[in-house]
């Protein structure tokens, strides 16, 4: 491996940059809210009778529309204003948010209206998802990509730190209601900012189908690109199935409930946060494959809820989780706008998050079923296995070792 590359002697510079600094402010003011979401959503499925079952088929209706409506989110990034879609996708969370928290605190909440929420939701992330890669670059200078990365990360993973534990408290003193309303909130908030950015709109001469047609050739005909899909497809699913619909379900048979979960939560916060922090000093030179292999840090929570550890360790492999997970992120991410041109980053990007994406619900509702046949714990060791052996096949890929810094 070759020697990192020098990091220049001002890693905050793409802050001199007004438009970065908003983009930055949205995302930091919406993450005060989704800090706190996936707690609360957890405990309003399991405050309205609902157990692993009903989760599972709440989080797979979320991801639903992401996986079918990404790949339409990343041609209309590629055509469109990218802050006019952050705008109207922001827009449409807030209200899906608003209308699940009063259905939480007036209880009339069912798995089925917290599922129609939760799928409007999805629509959202589906169109603001390639629009929000692309924003970067076109917001500051190509050597500055990774810093830039980094600091959309970083006050959103700071607030991250404190956001479940906060999270946990008003849930279990509240209620989920008031986390949500929260969220909602804070997506509207963020909207606004966004609204401001008026982005203009990438430069195109043919018709949205042959745009199409034209980025899956382009994906198809880059080994790293989708290879790395393949194994995401893999890693993403056993990952959130294992982390988001059996560890709540775990730390309430287990541990302490909402309590020790947000102390979890907020731990892998931590662990990002402390990713992005080296990520702003350290460039690694072999991006494609410092993500493969801090990626694969995502088993570590699971093998400690699996084991049965104490909580103090638990906390500890999501701290080391978190920091793989945000490493890699911000190497892909770089590595993405660094080998993909600017005109096609919404179309790549869009095929990528499908890819990850596709077998996000089935994963779950098989999840949640095999933990009614077998113990929680041992699902969770499952998990973990696939997403140590995924991350040894990919790396087996040559490709791998080629897409490096520029």
């Amino acid at each position: 491996m070759k020697a990192a590359v020098k990091l220049p002697a001002t890693p905050l510079k793409p802050l001199r940059v007004a438009a970065f600094r908003r983009f930055v402010l949205a995302n930091l003011v919406s993450a005060t809210g989704s800090a706190m979401a996936p707690l609360a959503l957890a405990y309003a499925v399991i405050g309205q009778g609902g157990g692993a079952g009903s989760l599972g088929i709440v989080l797979a209706t979320n991801s639903v529309p992401t996986i079918v409506l990404t790949i339409a989110g990343g041609v209309l990034a590629d055509r469109l204003s990218r802050s006019r879609i952050l705008f109207l996708g922001n827009l449409l969370s807030a209200a899906a948010q608003g209308v699940l928290a009063l259905l939480v605190a007036t209880h009339q909440a069912t798995t089925v209206s917290i599922a129609a929420c939760g799928f409007l939701s999805g629509i959202a992330v589906a169109f603001t998802g390639p629009a929000a890669t692309g924003v970067v670059g076109q917001l500051v200078a190509a050597e500055h990509l990774q810093q830039a990365n980094a600091l959309v990360r970083l006050p959103n993973n700071a607030v991250k730190v404190l956001g479940p534990v906060a999270g946990g408290l008003i849930v279990a003193v509240g209620g989920p209601a008031w986390a949500l309303s929260w969220d909602a909130l804070t997506f509207l908030v963020a909207a606004l900012l966004l609204l401001g950015l008026r982005l203009s709109a990438p430069v195109t001469t043919g018709s949205a189908l042959a745009d199409l047609r034209a980025g899956w050739s382009g994906f198809r005909s880059r080994t790293w690109l989708w290879t790395y899909t393949a194994a995401g497809t893999v890693v993403v699913a056993a990952w959130l199935a294992g982390f988001q619909l059996l560890g709540p379900v775990v730390a309430k048979e287990h541990y302490e409930g909402a309590r020790s979960w947000g102390l979890v939560q907020g731990a892998f916060a931590f662990g990002l946060l402390a990713g992005t922090l080296v990520c702003l000093r350290w460039k690694p030179y072999r991006l494609l494959a410092v993500t493969v292999i801090t990626g694969c840090a995502l088993c570590l929570p699971l093998l400690a809820l699996g084991t049965g550890l104490t909580l103090p360790w638990v906390m500890l492999s999501a701290v080391l989780a978190g920091i793989g997970l945000d490493v890699a992120i911000v190497a892909w991410t770089t590595a993405l706008q660094q080998h993909v041109p600017q005109d096609e980053l919404g179309r790549m990007s869009s095929f990528n998050g499908v890819g990850e994406r596709i077998a996000i619900p089935l994963g779950y509702l098989v999840t949640a079923f095999a933990a009614q046949a077998w113990a929680a714990r041992s699902v969770l060791l499952v998990c973990a296995g696939a997403i140590v052996a995924t991350t040894v096949l990919n790396l087996c890929v040559r490709d791998v070792y080629r897409v490096n810094r520029v």
